[in-house]
């Protein structure tokens, strides 16, 4: 009998090993997806408080799906966003009123400078928390209700946003699409009224490709006083829905089923995609003439020619400081963009907002720059 109960306890025991054994392989299997990752906001230890951010309202989208994927690991973490614009968020930012902001632009120099009064110690950075195509949008009747694009280059749509090109049917716009039958129509302009990174990204692309059709400096606003302003994203998406011969640009992830414009690189012209925006920044380097340390700032490659690249793209990225007054607001920090810049923080972004992924080839210097932030 004894012998019975002893071989029938070796037996569970066995079992029970078993099953260690099979449920530590599962976790190995899971980790390996990940490893080349930040740590997800599930491996870091819960976060508690009220916090605030604010910035690039191309953001959105992409912040929304991160609050729940982000609240759902630390359920007494009480986060909201205001897509107030770039411009303003970073300016909200500076005066410690939020634990970061998110902008579609690097920080300029006087800023970080400004971050000092900030930051406990040291001076605010940027990370790159994903990257996203800007989509030259229209609505043109017959064509953008077709589902059909138009091709244009460079200087075509440079000269459009300056009043240069004024008519639908431009023998400028024409000669690039002879497939299409484009009408008589005037051209309405619709561009950001708010201080945008967005913007500052859209007219990037002209000031490198048709610095001739485009001499305006470089800025978070608009500089001309062609076509009608909108606030945010959303509104120039909405305006440009609201009238025939519109076109405005604005973050891939909110264009909906606006016409779209292919742009010419090297001999063809490539529609937009998430894929087609990444290829861009995969041919880029990044910009070693920043000021300030932990900053993580890409310099677009417009000039590209790789096979299928879409050039007119935007780096969205988080700014943080690297100490805080408020010990609660650096674990916060942390632990956000440890989440933010995860695998699974990416594909929270891409699945709701259509953003490209990070290149695989920043993981490591985007989790030095967060492990710089000091929690204690």
């Amino acid at each position: 009998m004894q012998k019975n109960i002893l071989i029938r306890s070796i037996a569970a025991l066995s079992g029970i090993v078993m099953l260690a054994s099979v449920a530590a392989c599962g976790d190995n299997t899971a980790s390996t997806t990940d490893s080349s990752s930040t740590d997800s906001a599930s491996k870091t230890a819960p976060i508690s408080g009220n916090f605030q951010g604010a910035g690039a309202s191309s953001q959105q989208s992409a912040v929304e799906a991160w609050i729940a994927g982000f609240q759902g690991a630390n359920s007494d973490a009480k986060i909201a966003y205001n897509p107030s614009g770039s411009g303003a968020g970073v300016q909200t930012f500076l005066t410690g009123a939020t634990a970061w902001a998110g902008s579609d632009k690097a920080l300029a120099d006087d800023e970080v400078e400004q971050s000092k009064s900030v930051c406990a110690d040291g001076t605010a950075f940027d990370v790159p928390v994903y990257v996203s195509p800007i989509a030259v949008i229209f609505n043109l009747k017959g064509v953008s209700d077709a589902g059909k694009h138009i091709n244009m280059d460079a200087d075509t749509i440079a000269k459009i946003f300056d009043g240069k090109i004024t008519k639908w049917n431009d023998p400028a716009i024409a000669d690039q699409n002879k497939d299409l039958t484009l009408p008589d129509t005037a051209i309405t302009v619709v561009h950001r009224s708010d201080k945008s990174g967005t913007t500052q990204n859209f007219v990037s692309y002209f000031k490198d490709q048709a610095p001739d059709s485009w001499t305006y400096d470089l800025s978070e606003n608009w500089p001309n006083e062609v076509g009608q302003g909108a606030k945010g994203t959303s509104g120039v998406v909405s305006t440009v829905k609201q009238a025939d011969g519109t076109i405005g640009y604005a973050d891939f992830s909110q264009v909906g089923d606006l016409g779209t414009v292919a742009v010419k690189v090297g001999d063809s012209y490539n529609e937009i995609s998430a894929e087609a925006g990444s290829k861009v920044i995969e041919d880029s380097k990044q910009d070693d003439t920043v000021k300030g340390d932990n900053r993580i700032v890409i310099k677009i490659n417009h000039a590209t020619e790789a096979k299928g690249a879409y050039p007119i793209v935007l780096v969205s990225y988080d700014i943080v400081c690297p100490a805080y007054k408020d010990t609660k607001q650096a674990e916060f920090a942390k632990a956000w963009l440890t989440y933010v810049t995860s695998d699974e923080g990416q594909k929270a972004a891409q699945d709701a907002a259509g953003t490209a992924p990070l290149p695989s080839s920043l993981k490591s210097e985007i989790t030095k720059s967060i492990e710089a932030i000091k929690t204690k």
